[in-house]
C-alpha cells in the first residue's frame, strides 16, 4: 500500500504533464478569448479608446432596445427557419437518389458537393449576374412568363428568403455526404428481412428501416445545420452589405466592432449571438435525442 501512493502519484502527474500543452492551447485559443469577450461586454469600450468605463448590464438592455438589433435577429431566426428545414430535408432526398445509382453515383457526389468546396465571395459576381433585375436570366426566364422585374437582393420582403436559398444551394451538398454515410452503415440484412415480413414497397422500407436507422446522423446534420445557418454572414456581407432590411446578428456585430468601434458593445452582442447559438442547439439535440434509435 505505501508503495502504491507514490506510483499512483507519478501517474497522475505524468498524466497533467502530457495534458498541460493541450489545456494551455485550449486555454490561449478558447478560454482567454472568452473571459476577454464577457469582461469587454460591461464596459463601453471603443477601438482605439484609453479611458474605458464600466457599465453592468447597460449594453444588453441597450441591444434588446436596439431596433437594428431586433431586425437582425428577426431576419437570423427567418433564415434559420428556411435553411434547417430545407437543407436537412434536401439533402436526405438526394442522398437517397445519390445513393440508390450504381455507375453514376460518384459523378452526382461531386456534382452536389461542389458547392461546399467553392467560396461565396468568389460565386458573388455569379449569383449577382443570375439575381440582376434586368440582366439576370432568373427574371428573364420570369419576364417570358410575364411576371414583372424582381430585385431579389434588395426588395425587403424578398432578399432574406433570397440569401437562405442561396444559403441551401451551400448547405445541401454537405449534408446530402453525411446522409450518404450514415445510409452506408444500414445492414442490408435488415431489407430483406423487411421484405419477408410485407414491406417490400419504397415507403415501408424509409418508414421502417431507414429513418430510424439515420436518427442519429440526422441528429447531427440538425444541429450542425443550425449552427451554420446562425452564423450567416459572408452573403449579407458580400452580396447585400446590409442594405434592404438583410442585417442578421453576426452583420450587425461586425458593423458595431469593426465599422463603428464601438466594441463593448459588440462584445455583448456577441454574447447574445453565442446564447441563441447554445440554446437552440440544446433543444435541438435533447428533443431529437428523445426519438434517435441507436443500433
Amino acid at each position: 500500500m505505501p508503495t502504491a501512493l507514490p506510483s499512483a502519484r507519478r501517474e497522475l502527474f505524468s498524466g497533467l504533464l502530457f495534458s498541460a500543452p493541450a489545456f494551455i492551447l485550449l486555454s490561449l485559443i478558447h478560454i482567454v478569448p472568452l473571459l476577454t469577450l464577457i469582461a469587454l461586454s460591461f464596459t463601453d469600450y471603443e477601438l482605439g479608446a484609453l479611458d474605458v468605463r464600466w457599465l453592468g448590464l447597460d449594453n444588453f438592455a441597450r441591444a434588446f432596445s436596439d431596433p437594428v438589433f431586433q431586425r437582425a435577429l428577426r431576419n437570423t431566426l427567418l433564415y434559420v427557419a428556411i435553411v434547417i428545414p430545407g437543407s436537412v430535408l434536401l439533402g436526405l432526398l438526394i442522398a437517397l437518389l445519390v445513393h440508390a445509382r450504381k455507375r453514376t453515383r460518384s459523378i452526382y457526389e461531386v456534382i452536389y458537393f461542389l458547392p461546399v468546396t467553392s467560396t461565396l465571395v468568389a460565386m458573388a459576381t455569379v449569383w449577382q449576374f443570375l439575381l440582376h433585375p434586368r440582366l439576370g436570366p432568373v427574371n428573364g426566364f420570369l419576364k417570358s412568363l410575364g411576371f414583372p422585374e424582381i430585385a431579389f437582393l434588395s426588395e425587403p420582403s424578398l432578399v432574406i428568403p433570397t440569401l437562405a436559398v442561396i444559403g441551401l444551394w451551400q448547405m445541401v451538398g454537405f449534408n446530402m455526404i453525411l446522409f450518404l454515410a450514415g445510409l452506408s452503415t444500414i445492414p442490408r440484412d435488415l431489407y430483406d428481412a423487411a421484405e419477408v415480413d410485407g414491406a417490400g414497397g419504397a415507403v415501408d422500407r424509409f418508414l421502417r428501416i431507414t429513418w430510424p436507422m439515420l436518427g442519429p446522423t440526422t441528429m447531427f446534420v440538425t444541429v450542425t445545420t443550425c449552427i451554420t445557418a446562425f452564423k450567416v454572414f459572408d452573403t449579407v456581407a458580400v452580396l447585400t452589405h446590409g442594405r434592404g432590411g438583410s442585417e442578421v446578428l453576426l452583420y450587425a456585430i461586425y458593423l458595431e466592432g469593426f465599422h463603428y468601434f464601438k466594441m463593448g458593445y459588440a462584445a455583448a452582442l456577441t454574447l447574445v449571438f453565442l446564447a441563441f447559438i447554445l440554446v437552440f442547439s440544446i433543444l435541438q439535440a435533447r428533443r431529437m435525442d428523445r426519438k434517435v434509435h441507436y443500433a
